[in-house]
């Protein structure tokens, strides 16, 4: 497969679980109705809640999660591979909740699983302070999915700040990069597409980034404009607002191949000694 439609779904998650998984697969339906074949939603799909200790009875571990198995339930309906940009999910043994972004396969089956690794601990400077750890174990490992298009390199959000996680993951054969995210206004404003189209110009890949954007139930600001990138840094597609809605472009699986004869940065990189 040389051509991929691809899709972001761009969301506004709410407090409760039920009208978020609602609402994201009606843009699912409406994404794959225009042909994607690879669809991916924002951070927090499932719950978007930073209240203190509000999210916590309505989360619980992914074998048993029915936001996961409605999706996957869809994915398989409609043939397209969905990345669930992120969900929160208990962990066994563990306070804390895993970040999670899960790779769906047409089958419905679940193909690949990242732990967010970056947690946002930030003072932004819109009123609000972000301690993600402090409800979030971070992920230890980078992950590589493979699908009958491409190899993908997955991502969460705050880790676009941390250029030498995508080199790696293009190192070792990733040629989509997937970076869902919940980026707050503030940051958005000042970083979001510098950041997505850096990671995309640095590694010659495509990147994929859906996103939340406006205010949210628990008072949070997102900024939203969900971005498709090419291996050149083309903007191919953006949302440009911070509405729901879906995000479609035609990606030529071949430009990765060029963009990295071009500039071969990959190849080129050599050990620094500080």
């Amino acid at each position: 497969m040389t051509q991929l439609r691809a899709a972001c779904i761009q969301m506004r998650s709410g407090v409760e679980v039920a009208p978020n998984i609602a609402h994201a697969s009606q843009m699912i339906r409406e994404a794959a109705g225009q042909g994607a074949q690879l669809i991916a939603t924002p951070e927090m799909t499932n719950l978007l809640d930073i209240r203190p200790g509000m999210a916590r009875p309505k989360l619980m571990a992914e074998v048993d999660d029915p936001a996961l198995a409605a999706l996957r339930a869809l994915a398989e309906e409609l043939a397209v591979w969905l990345l669930i940009g992120s969900i929160a999910v208990t962990v066994e043994g563990e306070d804390r909740f895993a970040n999670r972004s899960i790779l769906i396969a047409p089958d419905g089956s679940i193909r690949a699983r990242y732990d967010k690794i970056h947690m946002f601990d930030v003072e932004v400077g819109d009123g609000q302070s972000y301690r993600e750890s402090r409800a979030y174990r971070p992920g230890e490992r980078a992950v590589l999915a493979e699908t009958d298009f491409a190899t993908l390199g997955l991502s969460i959000c705050y880790d676009v700040r941390f250029p030498h996680l995508y080199r790696k993951l293009a190192q070792a054969g990733a040629g989509i990069l997937t970076i869902p995210a919940a980026f707050t206004r503030v940051t958005g404003q000042a970083h979001w597409h510098v950041l997505v189209r850096a990671r995309a110009i640095e590694t010659g890949s495509f990147v994929i980034a859906p996103a939340q954007g406006g205010t949210h139930e628990d008072g949070r600001e997102t900024f939203g404009h969900s971005l498709i990138i090419s291996p050149w840094g083309e903007v191919l597609a953006e949302k440009a607002d911070d509405m729901p809605g879906t995000l479609l472009a035609d990606l030529d699986l071949d430009a990765i191949a060029k963009a990295r004869t071009r500039i071969p940065s990959l190849g080129n990189e050599r050990d620094i000694l500080i």
